[in-house]
């Protein structure tokens, strides 16, 4: 498919989840809309899930994007944060899917490499090169220019499938 892509990238977190969306159009990104959607941490875990996926939904009819990405869970040393982040992980999906969105998942390691050339990258660095491939973008907070930076990897991964498919 040629032509703009509006595309959602979204950073999991059963806390904050942060969103980010931006224009491809061939090799040429633009920003559109970031913030970050947070969930109330004294509520019950199927409340803060049930929030979680509204505000997504609200977020997807807001915008209508024409793709998504989501960032896949890395593994903490800490097991209930995993398993926090799986949760939120997964209603990211099923919201976005439920939309009618394809969705692309990508590891953080590759989100990295995709953004700053290198899947080692500092958080700092990741950021730093948002704020240059996305010029004057005011960023809500960490959590939506990671998200940024998951939907720029999803749109280079469209644009090399498309280069292949010629």
């Amino acid at each position: 498919m040629s032509g703009s892509r509006l595309i959602l990238g979204l950073d999991p977190g059963l806390g904050t989840t942060g969103w980010g969306l931006i224009r491809a159009d061939g090799n040429r990104l633009s920003h559109v809309a970031n913030g970050q959607l947070k969930t109330d941490a004294k509520s019950p875990l199927p409340q803060r899930l049930a929030h979680l996926d509204a505000m997504l939904a609200a977020l997807v009819a807001d915008h209508a994007p024409d793709g998504a990405a989501v960032e896949e869970v890395f593994v903490n040393a800490n097991p209930q944060s995993t398993l926090k982040l799986a949760h939120a992980r997964g209603v990211a999906i099923a919201a976005v899917a439920r939309a009618g969105l394809d969705v692309g998942e990508y590891a953080p390691r590759l989100v990295k490499k995709a953004v700053v050339g290198t899947g080692t990258a500092e958080k700092a660095q990741v950021h730093a090169m948002i704020a240059r491939l996305l010029p004057g973008t005011k960023i809500a907070g960490a959590d939506a220019a990671d998200a940024l930076a998951v939907a720029i990897c999803h749109a280079h991964h469209l644009a090399s499938a498309r280069a292949l498919a010629r």
